[in-house]
């Protein structure tokens, strides 16, 4: 069996996450990717199969020095959302784009909802209630 390389596991959780994942359009899928230097997200109604928004580090007026770094990947999600609820959007679906939940990732995401994405969504996992057993 030939040894797979980060790229290629990362497609396959990738493919495997979409799978699941469906923008529509009133909560189009908000999706994710990364490279070393920047980090990109866009807003995208699959049913129609047309993009609403973007924001990516390469953007010159977003005024980010570089793109490899948690506070640009925060200023991407501050700017998508407000992009977002510009456009009509105020609910998304995230995808991750394969890459785990921690990091850029993470914190993009996290800027989002900061910003006005997704308000109902709780940023915390909700506790469970003690039912004296």
């Amino acid at each position: 069996m030939a040894t797979k390389n980060k790229a290629e596991i990362r497609r396959g959780v990738h493919s495997r996450i979409r799978k699941k994942v469906r923008g529509s359009a009133d909560r189009p899928r908000l999706a994710v990717f990364r490279s070393l230097n920047h980090i990109y997200a866009q807003l995208i109604d699959d049913d129609s199969g047309k993009t609403l928004a973007t924001a990516s580090t390469t953007e010159k007026s977003l005024g980010a020095a570089t793109g490899g770094n948690i506070s640009a990947a925060q200023q991407v999600g501050k700017t998508i959302a407000e992009r977002a609820i510009a456009a009509g959007v105020s609910n998304v679906v995230f995808d991750r784009g394969g890459y785990l939940y921690h990091g850029r990732v993470k914190a993009l995401l996290d800027a989002t909802r900061e910003a006005g994405l997704n308000k109902n969504e709780a940023g915390e996992k909700p506790k469970k209630e003690d039912n004296g057993n």
